[in-house]
């Protein structure tokens, strides 16, 4: 029993060959569930619902992508509208009463042209 060539295990006598047996089988079967959990794995990365999953996350990334390119947008358009508001607001306010000057000085013309129009006649 004291020799290298055996080994005691479970109570039980075994010889070298025996022991690099069962070496053997417990490395085969740390392989094969090693291979499981990596084909378990990928056959999670080829379901449907997997899929599914990751169509609806790249699809979050590209909203969330345009709702950003939308918003500066958004803002340039609404800086422009509030600033051409005011300017178009401005524009109209002076012309009206560019337009009431007008009038004004139509109407003394008017009766500037008459009064002269009798001083002639007379």
């Amino acid at each position: 029993f004291g020799s290298s060539s055996h080994s005691v295990l479970a109570g039980t006598v075994l010889g070298d060959s025996q022991v690099e047996q069962r070496k053997a089988m417990r490395v085969a079967t740390v392989a094969l569930f090693a291979s499981a959990y990596a084909s378990a794995e990928d056959e999670s990365k080829n379901r449907p619902v997997t899929k599914v999953i990751n169509l609806l996350k790249d699809m979050v990334k590209q909203l969330e992508k345009e709702a950003e390119e939308d918003e500066e947008v958004y803002n340039k358009v609404a800086c422009w509208c509030s600033t051409n508001d005011k300017d178009k607001t401005k524009s109209i306010a002076d012309a009206e009463q560019r337009i009431d000057r007008l009038v004004n000085k139509i109407e003394e013309e008017t009766a500037s042209s008459s009064r002269l129009n009798t001083e002639i006649k007379n």
